[in-house]
């Protein structure tokens, strides 16, 4: 679950409301993709103790997961870039 995700629903939930897309996208500090504000929702909903649960769990990436996914999206261009760059040098 997407931290600022996490934290948004955790206050939600503190102020005793029930979180849902719109409250959850409104108590977000960061831009958020929709598909992980609902995929959220939908972990907390399965599971309500998922937020205590993810509180009790010390941190153990240094990275936060937008620059995971950006090397991510990084590395597949690269691969791309070295693709078309063999197919131009093969021609």
């Amino acid at each position: 679950m997407h931290p600022a995700v996490l934290n948004a629903i955790a206050a939600l939930v503190a102020q005793g409301k029930t979180p849902t897309v719109a409250t959850t996208k409104a108590k977000l500090a960061e831009p958020v993709a929709m598909p992980l504000i609902i995929a959220g929702l939908t972990a907390y909903k399965n599971n309500p103790d998922l937020l205590s649960a993810l509180d009790e769990q010390p941190k153990q990436s240094t990275q936060s997961p937008e620059q995971d996914s950006a090397q991510t999206q990084l590395d597949r261009i690269e691969a791309k870039l070295d693709k078309l760059l063999a197919l131009l040098e093969s021609r």
